[in-house]
């Protein structure tokens, strides 16, 4: 089978490998649709484990099922996840799934950027969906981001109609303003430095959009009523963003820091103004088993248009183009591969 394999952002190759070899509790599935993650991309955080197979927004149909398995079987159409927790740990329990040790260390073999992929045990039992007739494999691969986005609101307790900042318009941002929209909130703003995406925030459902070099806290309050956000969603890493967000957040209001930082990125945090303004912080990451299922039905129910977000559909073959693309931040929004192309 083929097998895109990541050893930096511009050295990706295809490499011809056996089709995994699957155990009695194990699925083999045929990749059918794969996007990559803004994480992909993000060189300081791959290339310590390369030369590696990426690619964790996958789905397609079981190829086949090991003897002992009881919950799919060939043909049936799959959403895999490539992380899950253990459900018995300390932070399980206190429903921090993915800060579960076991959530960090597991995966699927050997990456969605591949033809095939075996899926453990473990990620068979409590990271794997049947998917309804009603959702494409395409649709299927917006699963896993959209269920980070959920899970971050969530934890942030958006409630609507609170009014939205949503800081950093790519993907992340794109599914955020979409999200917000779709829960009922109020007045829903957005960010970025790049023009197209800023057409795109309008697009999926930003009432108004700003460049995010402005002065932001005077723009957010002249377009909402002399008022700040009441939810600001930060989805870039950029560290502006960060202390823009506490900027430009309300008095008793919420800021979720979505979107990792580079390591050791600082802000100059305003102490005073944060103590008195009583805005709480929320950081997320990942997903697990509710946000996951809370994901898979908002796209069955068609109330995000998950399918109109995608700018490019590329074989396996293209995928250096595709990394160059989404790395770039330019002209593309989301990059599903169909690994059956080659």
């Amino acid at each position: 089978m083929k097998v895109a394999v990541y050893y930096n952002n511009n050295d990706i190759r295809i490499e011809e490998r056996p089709v995994p070899k699957i155990g009695h509790r194990e699925i083999l599935v045929r990749i059918m649709a794969s996007g990559i993650c803004g994480s992909d991309v993000m060189e300081w955080y791959r290339i310590k484990t390369a030369p590696r197979g990426l690619g964790h927004e996958v789905a397609g149909f079981v190829e086949e099922a090991g003897a002992e398995g009881r919950r799919f079987k060939k043909g049936d159409r799959v959403f895999l996840t490539h992380h899950v927790p253990c459900l018995t740990c300390r932070w399980c329990l206190k429903g921090l799934q993915t800060s579960c040790e076991t959530l960090h260390a597991t995966n699927f073999d050997p990456g969605g950027f591949a033809q095939f992929v075996r899926v453990p045990e473990i990620n068979v039992e409590r990271g794997t969906l049947l998917l309804p007739d009603s959702v494409s494999f395409e649709e299927a691969s917006f699963i896993e981001p959209l269920a980070c986005v959920v899970r971050g609101f969530r934890l942030a307790r958006f409630t609507p109609p609170e009014n939205v900042l949503v800081l950093g318009s790519g993907i992340a941002g794109i599914l955020s303003i979409a999200l917000a929209h779709s829960l009922g909130a109020g007045r829903i703003m957005a960010t970025d430095i790049n023009k197209h995406r800023l057409l795109l925030a309008k697009k999926f459902g930003a009432e108004r959009v700003f460049e995010a070099q402005e002065d932001l806290p005077s723009r957010i309050a002249e377009a909402n009523d002399g008022r700040l956000a009441e939810f600001v969603a930060v989805t870039t890493g950029a560290p502006e963003a960060f202390l823009q967000a506490l900027q430009c957040v309300d008095r008793g209001g919420k800021v979720l820091f979505f979107a990792p930082a580079k390591p050791g990125a600082q802000i100059a945090f305003p102490l005073f103004e944060f103590w008195k303004n009583g805005a709480s912080l929320t950081s997320s990451y990942g997903a697990a088993g509710k946000d996951l299922a809370d994901a898979l039905e908002l796209i069955r129910h068609k109330r995000m248009s998950v399918q109109a977000m995608i700018s490019h559909r590329l074989s396996l073959s293209e995928v250096q183009e595709g990394f160059k693309m989404v790395a770039e931040a330019g002209q593309s929004l989301k990059v599903i591969f169909e690994p059956q192309k080659i």
